[in-house]
């Protein structure tokens, strides 16, 4: 990779990373809560479909997640670390899976999000926020709420999202990057 292509990746991850910050904080100003209970409707996390266009969009997201949890949302820090690993991983995921589609739709790969965040956010708050001993039932509880917001978002923002950087013909222009 040429160092112009690199200074690209660095800089178009910068972006993704200050749009996923500011998404977040503006949602928290006007709706608060909205975008950090355990049924979130988190409108920043619609950006994971830039995943499905270039990997430059997988370390931005990463850190967006990261800043967002750490600064804007004032996170524990075990929600700091694990969040910002489920962003992660369903970026990571989403981008291997993006040509596995159910009629031209990356249904699997919008999925992602849901399951690790489900997961991880899931157990965070089966351990840390619910009194007793950790319950399997209660953590399936809890992971399927989260992983219900996070479906609600990406079926909704992120398809449309995907949709009108296909119809715009966008996706070419990142792929490169």
């Amino acid at each position: 990779m040429n160092m112009s292509k690199k200074i690209h990746r660095i800089v178009l991850s910068a972006v993704i990373a200050a749009l996923y910050v500011a998404l977040t904080f503006v949602q928290e100003m006007i709706l608060p809560a909205s975008a950090t209970m355990a049924v979130q409707f988190r409108v920043s996390e619609a950006l994971t479909v830039l995943s499905l266009f270039t990997p430059a969009a997988i370390p931005g997201l990463t850190v967006g997640c990261f800043i967002a949890n750490f600064s804007v949302l004032g996170a524990l820090p075990t929600d700091i670390i694990l969040g910002s690993l489920a962003s992660f991983l369903a970026c990571f995921f989403m981008n291997k899976l993006r040509n596995v589609t159910v009629k031209g739709f990356p249904l699997l790969s919008l999925s992602m999000p849901a399951l690790f965040n489900g997961l991880f956010i899931g157990a965070e708050i089966e351990i840390f926020f619910i009194d007793g001993p950790f319950n399997f039932l209660s953590f399936l509880i809890q992971a399927g709420l989260v992983a219900l917001g996070e479906l609600g978002v990406l079926y909704t923002l992120g398809a449309l999202l995907v949709k009108a950087i296909k119809d715009r013909r966008l996706g070419k222009y990142l792929k490169g990057v």
